[in-house]
């Protein structure tokens, strides 16, 4: 008995281990950016059905920095340094709204295909587009749901703009939720966040790396 379920174990983290690889090669080969969407298309593609064998989405997020290690290389570094320079001026563009850069730009798995996600904080939810419109950048408005913190969701205004051939992603959030960041899509915890003294000290870390990695 005790052999039999150590076997269905071993055979359920074969699975989860193949399903998060699998999923983490759909998310950089084929632009897919929700890790549930992945996770589902992966346990398609693969058979594999039962929760059990579902991987959470950390894991999923672990073999996709493995995959673009591995498969990626030095055009991944590339794309993910332009986002972060980018991304510092758009922090210092929008130092009014008390900006922070979030997601995938800063966690470090951003590719070719990944916009920069800034959050900008502010209790007028119009100062933005108003403020992006004075500057003459014309911006698609959206809406996206947060977790604020476990008991409260918010739908928040988004918009969405081209600069520098890189797309821009800005969720407005009000001004206290700047004393505690939403919690993650990937774990449910506070989601990282980084201002313009933190995003350069990371650009600093970065241009050491890349100079001892011999990223041009």
């Amino acid at each position: 008995m005790h052999r039999a379920r150590q076997h269905a174990e071993t055979r359920t983290r074969e699975r989860r281990h193949r399903l998060a690889h699998e999923a983490a090669r759909l998310m950089a080969e084929g632009g897919i950016r929700d890790f549930h969407q992945a996770k589902l298309k992966a346990a398609a593609r693969l058979g594999i059905h039962d929760d059990a064998s579902l991987p959470r989405n950390r894991e999923i997020e672990d073999a996709l920095r493995e995959y673009q290690r591995i498969f990626l290389g030095q055009g991944q570094a590339r794309a993910l340094r332009q986002r972060r320079e980018a991304a510092a001026r758009a922090l210092e563009f929008l130092a009014p709204f008390e900006p922070r850069l979030v997601g995938p730009v800063l966690d470090g798995t951003a590719d070719t295909t990944s916009p920069v996600l800034l959050h900008a904080y502010t209790d007028d939810a119009d100062a933005v587009a108003r403020f992006l419109d004075e500057h003459g950048i014309p911006a698609e408005p959206r809406e996206r749901q947060l977790r604020l913190d476990r008991e409260r969701r918010a739908d928040l205004p988004v918009w969405v703009f081209g600069a520098e051939d890189l797309a821009f992603d800005i969720t407005v959030l009000p001004l206290h939720a700047l004393r505690q960041a939403p919690l993650s899509s990937v774990d449910e915890r506070p989601m990282r966040r980084a201002s313009l003294a933190q995003l350069r000290q990371l650009l600093a870390e970065d241009e050491i790396a890349g100079y001892e990695g011999g990223l041009p």
